[in-house]
């Protein structure tokens, strides 16, 4: 099986919601940190440095959330 390297970039508020931005896929993870050290120094990534993460992915492996999934809203816990 071949694999993928997801870069997202992740904004965690102070309310605990995020805001999740996928920035793209690729086929190394030296191309995925090239890709997240062009966007680093752009309006809001610069301002939360922390929030890349780079995964490495599957093509056709198993799915995620295969039992589905729950939300809550805030203050629901």
């Amino acid at each position: 099986m071949s694999t993928v390297f997801l870069l997202q970039h992740v904004h965690e508020f102070d309310d605990g919601h995020e805001d999740v931005k996928r920035i793209g896929i690729f086929s190394s993870e030296a191309l995925a940190r090239a890709a997240q050290r062009r966007v680093a120094d752009q309006p809001g990534f610069r301002d939360h440095p922390h929030g890349f993460d780079i995964s490495e992915q599957q093509v056709d492996g198993p799915i995620g959330w295969s039992e589905g999934y729950v939300t809550i809203q805030a203050g629901e816990e």
